[in-house]
């Protein structure tokens, strides 16, 4: 009989970005050393998704494992932009030491670090070889983000064969839907409904569902779920830029949201995109005046 999974709530919580949930459940008693180091990781993840990158920073110190600092480095990536080179160094010098290297959420941490860096070849390096759903789940989406949905696809089918019902495996199967597009996109829908249905309602469920609205046309309900989405997280990123493009394709203004996304996400590539356009567009009107 399989031994009991205590850390099942917490992880999938987590996954689903219900944050706070997945930190209220971890107070779970009889786990081995190495599920409690799982626990810890899976707390002080949902501390940073929330923002808390300096409780995190503060409460992991030099003693502990290699995978809490693992966890630890990310905080400082995201705490610092400033001090990013560092960060990525200490990162890159603990992936060369062969007593820790292989350590599987050493590896998440540098896919996750070398994705925001959009450096996937050097994410892949680490995250390739799998070993973990959470590593298969990562590679599905670095692939996805190289625009390589037939490898994504690759990667979701190992992940099918390990376990078909898994959390990730069916977030995995929205996100390969969402990308390749046509009539999988309600397939993707179906995915965030029943995610609905039986968990904690959080922002990410509520994007999902609003991108597959989008993609069928139906931007009014895409509206209606983003914005319940703002209730639960008023700076959430993709909350933000996906009401930006509601708004444009619903003929509403969408400069509030296109606003805060700026001021709490300046790196977003939305940000970036806009600001590029406004660029080209002052460029285009001084040469006409002048």
């Amino acid at each position: 009989m399989a031994a009991p999974d205590h850390l099942f709530n917490a992880r999938n919580n987590f996954y689903l970005g219900a944050y706070q949930a997945a930190i209220n459940c971890s107070d779970v008693s009889n786990l081995s050393p190495d599920e409690a180091i799982e626990r810890d990781c899976i707390v002080h993840r949902s501390h940073i998704a929330l923002g808390q990158l300096q409780f995190v920073i503060s409460e992991i110190d030099s003693s502990a494992p290699t995978a809490l600092q693992a966890v630890k480095l990310l905080a400082l990536y995201f705490a610092s932009p400033e001090n990013k080179e560092s960060t990525i160094s200490s990162l890159k010098e603990w992936l060369a030491d062969p007593a820790i290297g292989n350590n599987s959420t050493l590896r998440l941490i540098a896919g996750i670090i070398f994705m925001h860096e959009h450096d996937y070849n050097e994410a892949l390096k680490h995250t390739n070889s799998g070993g973990t759903m959470d590593l298969h789940a990562l590679n599905v989406q670095i692939f996805l983000k190289m625009h390589r949905s037939d490898y994504a696809e690759r990667q979701l089918r190992a992940m099918q064969q390990i376990d078909e019902d898994h959390t990730l495996t069916q977030l995995a199967s929205a996100w390969l839907n969402l990308a390749v597009g046509g009539s999988k996109i309600q397939e993707a829908y179906l995915i965030f409904q029943d995610f609905s249905e039986k968990y904690q309602m959080t922002s990410l469920i509520l994007n999902g569902k609003a991108v597959c609205c989008m993609h069928m046309g139906s931007f009014d309900e895409a509206e209606t779920l983003l914005l319940d989405a703002l209730q639960k997280d008023a700076s959430d990123p993709e909350t933000l830029a996906n009401l930006v493009v509601c708004c444009l394709h619903l003929g509403k203004s969408s400069s509030k949201f296109l606003s805060r996304l700026k001021l709490s996400h300046p790196e977003h590539v939305l940000v970036k995109r806009a600001s590029t356009a406004e660029e080209s567009f002052d460029r285009a009107v001084q040469s006409v005046a002048g």
